[in-house]
This record gives C-alpha cells, structure tokens and sequence, in this order.
C-alpha cells in the first residue's frame, strides 16, 4: 500500500503526459547520463552525448514552459560546441588542453558568469511574468550554478565539479516538485557521478603534476 502510494506521489503526473513526451524524457536522460559518465571518464564523448540530450530537453523545457532550464539547456549546447573543440585542441605536437585549476582571472570571469546568468533569468521570469513562486528564484540559481558549471567543464578546468555537484542536489527536489519524476532520478545520478567524476578529475590532474 505504501510502496503503491509512493509510485502515485511520483509518476501519476505522467498520466495526463503524451507517450511521445514520456520517451522524449526518457531518452534524454538516458543520453544525460552517459553525457555526465564520460565527462568523469575524461572522455570526448561527452560533448556528442550531452547536445543530443539537450536538444531534447530545450523542446520538452519550452513545451512545459519551464523557462530557465530551457535556458540552461539552450546554454549547454552551445557550450557542447565550444568545449568539444576546447578539448581537441592542440597544445603542443601531441597533446590536447588537459585538466587544470581555475586561474584567478578565470575566477573573475566565473562571478561575472554567475551574476550575468542571474540578472538573465530574473529578466526572462520577469518578461513573462512567471516570477510567481519560490521556484522561480531556485530556478534562477541553478542555472546560475549550471552556466559556471558547463563553461568550467569546456575549459577542462577541475572546479567544474563543485558546480555541477551543488546544482544536482538543488534539482532533485525541485524536478521532482514539477512534476519531472525521471529528470529528478536523473539529477539524482548526476549527483554521485559528479562526486566520482571530481575523484577521478583530482587523481588525474595530481597524476599530470607528478609527471611533470
């Protein structure tokens, strides 16, 4: 009885859902975890993985009028672009950008990033006059964290973990709230593959170090 009540609690939303939707869901998830898994890997794939799923996203964003993740998605494939080339760049004859710390220039760049994308989004809600409720203003900070998150993860930079970390564990709840049951296991997931993805980053960066 329990266990039934709690299936109700998270997926009777999906009832009054378009199967098409559902498996449009289902499918960018599924494509957003091996996005985040080969980004632990250190694995170019993660680029190809991550604009399938975003694109899907951005459609089904726009479709349930969820406008700053549409955003966050818009903004994430744009950054796919930018950091697959990023990391097939050529640093010398043989090597591409490898993983690295944040400069303090780039911190500086990071709180513009981070600001900016805030003052975005309020405008977004504001424009259309969405700022209604206590999401909107969590809505904005996680895709305030997301933007610095992605635009770390293009440059290869090891700080991008804290982001992606703290913005997961905001959105489990929060999809969760809007109805987005998969997309809530999603962030879920998200949140231990980063934990392992930063592990693996920090191993490999101290290994580079070491060889240097």
């Amino acid at each position: 009885m329990i266990m039934s009540q709690i299936f109700n609690l998270l997926f009777d939303q999906y009832s009054s859902y378009a199967v098409l939707d559902i498996a449009m869901e289902i499918s960018a998830v599924l494509f957003g975890f091996a996005s985040v898994w080969y980004s632990k890997e250190n694995n170019i794939l993660v680029f190809p993985t991550g604009l399938i799923s975003t694109s899907i996203f951005v459609y089904l964003l726009f479709k349930f009028e969820l406008l700053g993740d549409m955003i966050i998605n818009g903004y994430y494939f744009i950054m796919s672009l930018y950091g697959w080339y990023i990391w097939t760049r050529k640093v010398d004859a043989e090597n591409v950008t490898p993983i690295s710390r944040i400069t303090k220039s780039e911190q500086i760049i990071v709180v513009v990033i981070f600001a900016s994308t805030l003052v975005l989004v309020y405008e977004v809600y504001q424009y259309f006059d969405m700022w209604t409720n206590w999401v909107a203003y969590v809505d904005t900070l996680t895709t305030a964290l997301f933007f610095v998150g992605m635009w770390l993860m293009a440059k290869r930079k090891i700080e991008n973990w804290y982001f992606w970390i703290i913005a997961d564990i905001i959105s489990v709840p929060l999809y969760l709230y809007k109805g987005l049951t998969f997309t809530s296991i999603q962030y879920f997931g998200f949140t231990i593959l980063a934990i392992f993805g930063f592990l693996a980053w920090k191993k490999n960066l101290s290994n580079s170090i070491q060889t240097v």
